[in-house]
């Protein structure tokens, strides 16, 4: 829904903040029920959603790969090795 209310009101280079913001948010939510890496992953990407919002909308993409390959990829290596999956 955002989404659409973001591209609507030509806000579209700001979704990478709002994506990040939200996901983070989510992750951290349900992290409570995991183990302890998990909403610490989640604060994470909050921070980069964050972070998307104060640095120049051009650098939207490289907060995208920060997050979703960075971060996904470097955390869930890290909880593969510590907790077996």
């Amino acid at each position: 829904m955002l989404t659409g209310v973001f591209v609507r009101d030509h806000l579209g280079t700001r979704l990478p903040g709002c994506w990040l913001l939200l996901y983070g948010a989510a992750v951290t939510s349900g992290g409570a029920f995991s183990v302890r890496l998990v909403p610490v992953m989640g604060l994470c990407f909050m921070l980069l959603g964050v972070s998307a919002f104060v640095f120049p909308e051009s650098a939207g993409s490289l907060f995208m790969a920060a997050g979703f390959g960075g971060l996904q990829i470097g955390f869930g290596l890290i909880i593969a090795r510590k907790y077996g999956g």
